[in-house]
């Protein structure tokens, strides 16, 4: 592991938390809401999205937007919190079921987006004719942050590295591709930037805190207030 913060946080596995208003909220969450989402995001197909990109399916790209992929990932890192303090076998094999989709969903290099891999016309307008070509709206990297995210709150609970792996192996593909002397764009949508911290976190592997930096830098004129990237941190 690199370097840190000197002072270190405790995990939701170290606290046990028996009060009148927090703990039936965080029983609800286990057994109510977490559920319900992913039940949402099979009814409206963001799971199968995953299922089509990885030949596990036949079918065509569900939803309106390129970043539905992201909602399977920040429930996944919601109930990857949940089973550090309420271990849940069913919701644990649900999991694994729905990583190894993501998983399959990823192509040989490390890009992961269904909506390109599925070659889904309908939203081209948002992510252009190449990958990277419309960052502003296409949410790759969004989505990229997203995914690492809930690897890392999913290793973290559980230990598995099913999800760590498919991480790993989107983010070596980003630095490949980003970075002084290579593609010099940022994220049209923050989050990648801290998701990559997450992961050096996690991994210790400085090159991602590295191009998190660098995300930030590359920002300056030409860039748009949307994105925060119209002028230099």
């Amino acid at each position: 592991m690199g370097k840190d913060y000197p002072v270190k946080s405790i995990t939701l596995a170290q606290v046990n938390i028996s009060d009148e208003f927090w703990a039936p909220r965080m029983e609800a969450n286990c057994k109510l809401t977490i559920p319900h989402e992913f039940k949402k995001c099979e009814e409206t197909g963001r799971i199968d999205n995953f299922a089509v990109a990885g030949g596990l399916m036949r079918g065509e790209q569900k939803g309106d937007f390129p970043f539905d992929d992201t909602d399977p990932y920040k429930i996944i890192e919601g109930a990857s919190y949940s089973l550090t303090a309420h271990p849940d076998a069913k919701l644990n094999k649900y999991l694994d079921d729905l990583i190894a989709k993501i998983a399959a969903a990823q192509e040989e290099d490390g890009y992961l987006y269904t909506c390109r891999t599925n070659n889904c016309k309908r939203l081209k307008k948002w992510y252009g004719k190449t990958r990277w070509s419309n960052l502003d709206g296409s949410h790759e990297l969004y989505n990229a942050g997203h995914l690492y995210e809930a690897a890392a709150a999913h290793y973290l609970a559980t230990g598995k590295r099913s999800l760590l792996d498919v991480a790993i192996k989107n983010a070596d593909f980003l630095c490949k591709e980003f970075g002084p002397k290579k593609l010099q764009k940022w994220p049209g949508h923050q989050i990648v930037e801290m998701a990559l911290v997450k992961l050096y976190r996690v991994t210790g592997d400085e090159k991602y805190l590295n191009l998190a930096k660098f995300f930030l830098d590359v920002r300056g004129p030409g860039g748009g207030e949307y994105s925060q990237s119209h002028k230099k941190v």
